[in-house]
């Protein structure tokens, strides 16, 4: 039973993202906002929202450590896990400008995330500066790229177009936004409560669970999408939304849960897993400052690095770390 209410949770975050994202892009077109207004926020959020309903359902729950793991287990798994995935279906091309300034900004945002989780805990005072670093951000970028129409502006565009193939009225854009919440938050319920009871019974930490399981599963929004993009030979669209969910996740999710409740910060996320997910951003940041495509051979890599790392998770980290050292 405990697997399966798991399975129902993850079913439940994906079919609510969908329903979220597509519903909140038809309400957004039909009010007249702008497609590169909805692609930087309306898809961003929505594409990130399990995550951020997870985190926050884990985080009020008293499992912290749960809720900080699907935020570094997230950003790892869509850098290695979505774009290796994606890369191997067709090779990712992107225009450099088009994205360049949100993989520096991904790169800035690791780094503060990082360094506030060497204190130990992430505090309530923290958390809101992530999250006004976030805001300040969106909002210098929309007024820039739609004054100038640069590269960039036109990615975001591309991104919101892609939920977009489906029509439907006011209403029903309603009910998909509000049944979409609904069963985001009664995945979030189902998943954290079966993941928890897993790591209790096979004597797993919650942060590990955090960092594999609950990660992959807050993942599948993102994975879907790429893997759609990619299909449609968008591979670029694929690359902005890993970047711009990696940048949520690390400001919005991360600092607006830990806004509302500071969260202790597990040692082995400050000794191993926040350097695996620097590593990976540094690393994706590196392709696209040299212009360099995403073939099939780095997809490979890629896969074959999450592959390692989940491999790392279930020996022990620990064990790992001292056989390094």
């Amino acid at each position: 039973m405990i697997y399966l209410q798991v399975i129902f949770g993850f079913a439940l975050l994906l079919g609510g993202a969908e329903f979220l994202v597509r519903g909140a892009v038809q309400v957004s077109v039909k009010l007249g906002l702008s497609m590169l207004l909805i692609g930087m926020t309306v898809v961003a959020f929505g594409t990130s929202a399990p995550e951020f309903v997870v985190s926050l359902n884990a985080a009020l729950d008293g499992s912290g450590a749960i809720a900080l793991g699907n935020v570094v287990g997230s950003n790892i798994a869509n850098i290695l896990l979505i774009l290796g995935a994606t890369a191997l279906l067709a090779p990712i091309v992107v225009d450099t400008r088009a994205v360049i300034r949100d993989g520096l900004m991904l790169t800035g945002a690791s780094v503060l995330f990082t360094w506030l989780c060497l204190a130990g805990t992430v505090s309530q005072i923290a958390g809101g500066v992530m999250v006004l670093v976030l805001i300040g951000y969106f909002l210098r970028s929309y007024l820039r790229e739609r004054r100038d129409g640069i590269a960039s502006a036109h990615l975001h565009e591309r991104e919101a177009e892609e939920f977009q193939d489906v029509q439907m009225p006011m209403w029903l854009a309603w009910v998909s936004v509000i049944g979409g919440l609904i069963a985001l938050s009664f995945g979030a319920d189902q998943l954290v409560a079966g993941a928890s009871e897993i790591a209790r019974n096979f004597g797993v930490s919650e942060e590990v669970i955090g960092l594999t399981l609950i990660a992959f599963g807050t993942s599948l929004p993102e994975l879907a999408a790429s893997v759609v993009a990619a299909r449609r030979g968008h591979t670029d669209v694929s690359i902005g939304n890993v970047i711009g969910s990696n940048l949520f996740n690390t400001l919005g999710v991360a600092g607006g849960v830990s806004a509302i409740i500071p969260l202790a910060v597990p040692s082995q996320l400050v000794q191993f897993d926040l350097w695996v997910m620097m590593a990976a951003t540094l690393v994706i940041l590196a392709y696209l400052a040299m212009g360099a495509r995403l073939g099939r051979r780095e997809g490979v890599l890629f896969l074959g690095g999450y592959g390692l790392y989940i491999a790392a998770q279930s020996y022990g980290v620990e064990r790992v770390l001292s056989w390094i050292g």
